[in-house]
């Protein structure tokens, strides 16, 4: 039987750690970043089109509104870059079935970069290893390689040199999503506005951190839990201090702006302490909305053959 096509699944990510170096003379900050994938899920089908069509790009589902459709989107370009790299067919159908927040700093646009490569990579049984995938993937963004790994892993450079971190136990999160994005360049300018004239240290990880993970210790994890681009996130959107303060009313264990925002996301006990406080977002006014999660979870996987 001739395969039409493929369904990737990919998750999103939270930080449970990220530390930013000073600004470098690349124009690049240094990061360190210590990644955990969560159920929240974007579904990338890419299928054959009839030849001459090119690249078509479609969207739907709850938080596809404001998703670039073009050329734009990095879920177009990692198409563009794998069909140039392999040779593959240049006449594609990919359609993104969105439920990860957009802008939401939770990397929603990489995890479709990301099922992008895998999907090309089963459609056109081009069987490449998840290293391979994972260099291809460092070449759209930070994030994306993270998209294809999964699990937790330690991210450092640019948040694209991943190792794995060992883990143990389940991890129930709360996802509180803002109306609007927040642009992550906007972010890191604002970072370095609020930290001028000050001396930036290199990144490094928490040793604390990791063995709070390696312990299955979700409360020394909550405790642990930092994010250098919080003050600057919430500079540019001083709600989300109210989003932050709600978390910790209802005895969240951590609770952090997600990456550059503007999503917030709260470590909790339990799934009922997750119910509890998704009610109480729910009814603060302060968001637009609320997802419950749990992690880690495994990357971008192939789900169903059309």
């Amino acid at each position: 039987m001739i395969t039409k096509g493929v369904v990737v699944r990919v998750p999103a990510k939270v930080n449970l750690q990220l530390s930013v170096g000073p600004l470098g003379d690349d124009g690049f900050h240094e990061v360190v970043s210590v990644f955990q994938a969560i159920s929240i899920f974007d579904d990338i089908s890419v299928r054959h089109a009839p030849e001459g069509e090119g690249i078509t790009l479609t969207a739907s589902g709850p938080t596809s509104i404001g998703v670039p459709v073009d050329s734009s989107n990095l879920a177009f370009k990692a198409a563009e870059i794998m069909i140039t790299r392999y040779g593959t067919s240049k006449d594609l159908n990919i359609h993104l079935k969105k439920e990860i927040p957009v802008a939401g700093g939770m990397a929603g646009g990489s995890a479709d970069a990301a099922g992008v490569i895998v999907a090309i990579d089963a459609l056109f049984a081009l069987n490449l290893s998840r290293d391979d995938m994972e260099g291809i993937a460092s070449e759209l963004g930070s994030d994306v390689p993270f998209a294809i790994a999964g699990g937790i892993a330690v991210g450092r450079g640019h948040g694209d040199e991943l190792t794995p971190a060992l883990s143990r136990g389940t991890y129930h999160w709360v996802v509180a999503m803002a109306g609007s994005g927040l642009s992550t360049p906007a972010v890191y300018k604002e970072c370095d506005r609020l930290r001028e004239g000050l001396d930036i240290a290199r990144p490094a990880t928490s040793d604390a951190l990791l063995q709070a993970l390696r312990a299955a210790d979700a409360r020394a994890v909550g405790d642990c839990m930092t994010n250098d681009l919080q003050a600057a996130a919430c500079s540019l959107r001083p709600t989300l201090r109210l989003v932050l303060d709600v978390g910790e009313e209802y005895g969240a264990l951590g609770g952090l702006v997600s990456g550059s925002g503007p999503t917030v996301v709260f470590l909790v006990e339990d799934e009922e302490r997750a119910l509890d406080l998704t009610v109480a977002l729910s009814a603060s006014g302060v968001v637009a909305g609320v997802m419950r999660a749990f992690g880690p979870v495994h990357g971008a996987r192939v789900i169903e053959t059309l």
